[in-house]
């Protein structure tokens, strides 16, 4: 029996138990109720909606405000910038504050490439007014690296990053705090560019860039170290990027195979080859020819080149860990957080080289 017919009965009582009587007039009830309550639903969602739409009107209204103030702001300032190369000049001294300025502006709402093109000539300016190397120029470098990148433009970060190390190791003394730092930044972009493969390396374009890179902290830490008033804390982050390029490389060889090895005897062989043939009159002589064919020791001195480069900068590595070891346990200049956090860093060293030893000497490997 459906509702209606329910509430059809309803109206005629006489046709009713009493049982059904009472059941047709709670079902009436609660169909009123849920009749109700569904008025009071749609009534609420109507008066949700209200503000809803009041809200989202007002929520465009403030971004076309946002939009018209920054195109007005961005307008002054370019008007502002204009005005003053047709008063001092395109390459005037000031004109780096305000391209400086406007890049940071754009920067601020996310318009990197702008910020980009924009800071690039303050740093064009600087580079006229200021000489090849001059500190005026590091700040704008740093923001250009910055919004490279943000856009991702890893060749120009690279690129970005060599500079400002180049300029900060002819402007600072190699035991100046400044100098030091800037190595660090250099090594630690470059490990970033090893483990992402952030350039998309072949494995000779890696190795190479890795060993370089090696060689590089190389001479850093050397050349602090000869410094009369350098200290040993100093060279930490140097040490433990050298440890982390030299784990890199390792890693790298021992995942390669053998062939790609230049062995150390040569790879082929002059044999001499005779048989017995019938010359022109029917004679039977030897004739003899040389040819060359592979060494067979060039395979095995191609494994051992690979277990060379392998041992090389395992020992390298294992004496970058005892050396952090060693100014661990003898600095006083650390605290004992700093000292702490040393420690953690040695011992996930030492873990990394003990897997590492473990994998080269794997045969299969070699």
């Amino acid at each position: 029996m459906t509702i209606e017919q329910i509430a059809k009965r309803q109206t005629d009582p006489s046709s009713l138990r009493r049982g059904e009587r009472a059941l047709c007039c709670l079902l009436v009830v609660v169909c009123s109720q849920i009749l109700l309550l569904g008025a009071v639903q749609a009534q609420a969602q109507t008066q949700d909606q209200e503000p809803s739409q009041a809200q989202a009107q007002a929520q465009t209204e403030a971004e076309r405000a946002r939009v018209l103030e920054i195109s007005r702001e961005l307008a002054n300032r370019q008007q502002a910038i204009n005005a003053m190369q047709g008063d001092l000049g395109i390459y005037a001294p000031d004109l780096q504050e305000a391209y400086s300025d406007l890049a940071a502006f754009y920067n601020e709402i996310e318009d990197y490439g702008n910020a980009v093109a924009l800071y690039s000539d303050a740093l064009q300016v600087a580079r006229i007014n200021t000489g090849l190397y001059s500190e005026q120029q590091l700040p704008v470098i740093e923001q250009l690296i910055s919004n490279n990148d943000k856009l991702k433009e890893w060749q120009e970060v690279d690129d970005l990053q060599q500079l400002r190390y180049h300029i900060s190791s002819r402007l600072f003394e190699l035991g100046n705090p400044a100098y030091i730092t800037a190595a660090e930044q250099y090594g630690s972009w470059k490990l970033r560019l090893l483990r992402e493969n952030l350039l998309d390396f072949n494995y000779r374009a890696y190795s190479n860039t890795a060993i370089d890179l090696s060689r590089f902290y190389d001479s850093a830490i050397t050349n602090i170290e000869s410094q009369t008033d350098s200290d040993p804390t100093d060279l930490l982050k140097l040490i433990y990027g050298k440890t982390e390029t030299d784990l890199s490389l390792a890693r790298s060889i021992a995942s390669t195979p053998y062939t790609a090895f230049e062995g150390t005897a040569s790879r082929y062989v002059t044999q001499t080859r005779c048989q017995n043939v019938r010359n022109a009159s029917g004679q039977i002589v030897r004739n003899c020819v040389s040819v060359q064919v592979e060494n067979p020791r060039y395979r095995q001195s191609q494994r051992d080149a690979k277990q060379q480069e392998l041992n090389r900068y395992s020992r390298s590595m294992q004496r970058s860990i005892e050396r952090l070891q060693l100014i661990k346990d003898q600095s006083s200049e650390l605290a004992a957080s700093e000292k702490q956090q040393l420690e953690v860093q040695i011992a996930q060293l030492q873990v990394e080289f003990d897997q590492l030893l473990r994998l080269s000497r794997r045969r299969s490997l070699l």
